[in-house]
């Protein structure tokens, strides 16, 4: 999929799978998993960073930095000021002027609170960053964060962590079709068909973590989900058939032998 790339605010990604680093059995298998996964941009939660004793062991060191993009995230933040102070956190240990941008408004659902991810979204927007916002399925407030300058929108397809799958396609495809910057859908994929259908949908990039990380085997479903994202992707571009009610034979009907015709033919060739 190299010839078909993922471009976000003018940086070029051969993969459209982003994958996380949470929740692995180890960071060694968390490195396997990555490179399986083909994925040039991973997440890393700010919070998770160790910058206080460099000399001690870092989820950092285990992240091929030559071939993988650190994208650093705002995970565990409940309000726009938390959120943009571990941005800037982020940026002055020297991760990155990128964000995933999380404001989380539920404790129960980790649904976002999207006034203050708007509100957040506009202040780093202002100060040079480069925001990726975790929101809903909405395409009201996808567009209102555009319009914020965010240079990417990430709509959930399920709650995070639920492995429920896309549970509202037909909002992803309105959010794909107003949108003016890349729509990755982030959370809710559970396994290879949920992000193969997330990329059939039209999304520019699928993010996941858990899929991967609590799966049985975390290098297998890395994989898995790599061939799944191609796949779904090449179908969108490819172009589905229209869906129809009733049936549609596969072979023509025009030329086709009637009964009548081999009855006669009998009779002519005996």
């Amino acid at each position: 999929m190299i010839s078909d790339p993922l471009v976000i605010a003018g940086r070029t990604f051969g993969s459209r799978l982003v994958v996380g680093t949470g929740k692995y059995p180890s960071n060694a298998v968390m490195a396997d998993a990555h490179r399986a996964s083909g994925a040039e941009m991973v997440t890393v939660a700010v919070r998770r960073v160790n910058v206080s004793d460099k000399s001690k062991e870092s989820l950092i060191d285990y992240i091929d930095r030559d071939r993988i993009f650190i994208l650093p995230n705002t995970a565990g933040c409940y309000t726009a000021e938390d959120a943009i102070r571990t941005a800037r956190l982020g940026r002055e240990v020297g991760l990155s002027n990128w964000v995933k941008l999380e404001v989380i408004g539920d404790e129960r659902t980790l649904f976002p609170d999207n006034v203050a991810l708007l509100e957040a979204t506009r202040v780093l927007v202002g100060e040079g960053f480069v925001v990726l916002p975790y929101t809903n399925d909405d395409p009201v407030i996808c567009r209102k964060l555009e319009e914020a300058g965010a240079a990417a929108v990430m709509p959930l397809g399920a709650p995070i962590g639920s492995g429920l799958g896309i549970q509202n396609p037909n909002n992803i495809r309105i959010i794909k079709d107003q949108a003016r910057v890349p729509v990755i859908v982030d959370a809710g994929v559970g396994t290879a068909s949920d992000a193969a259908i997330a990329m059939e949908l039209g999304a520019d990039g699928v993010l996941m973590n858990t899929a991967i990380a609590l799966a049985t085997d975390p290098v297998a479903m890395a994989s898995a989900m790599k061939l799944a994202v191609e796949a779904g992707r090449l179908a969108y571009r490819a172009g589905r058939i229209p869906m129809r009610p009733y049936a549609s034979a596969s072979s023509p009907v025009d030329g086709r032998i009637t009964p009548v015709a081999v009855a006669a033919g009998g009779r002519a060739g005996a």
